[in-house]
């Protein structure tokens, strides 16, 4: 990964040229002077399968579970 540095200070940036050098798998470090302010990153993407009933009886719901719920909770008492 190549890095580069940006001083906005002192160059006018093109965003489709930074975006990219981005793109192609590079990192851009943006500066005011010698202050790094930003750091420009690809995104990191992952395709990964979803497989559904792979935790199967993992979580539960009780039978109660949309049950309105007391006036006790709601006033805060004990």
């Amino acid at each position: 990964m190549t890095v580069q540095t940006i001083d906005l200070l002192k160059t006018p940036t093109d965003l489709k040229k930074l975006l990219s050098f981005v793109t192609k798998g590079n990192e851009v470090l943006l500066t005011e002077g010698s202050k790094p302010v930003a750091r420009v990153l690809p995104m990191v993407t992952t395709e990964t399968v979803r497989v559904p009933g792979l935790h199967a009886g993992a979580i539960w719901t009780s039978d109660d579970f949309d049950a309105p719920l007391p006036d006790k909770f709601w006033t805060g008492q004990q």
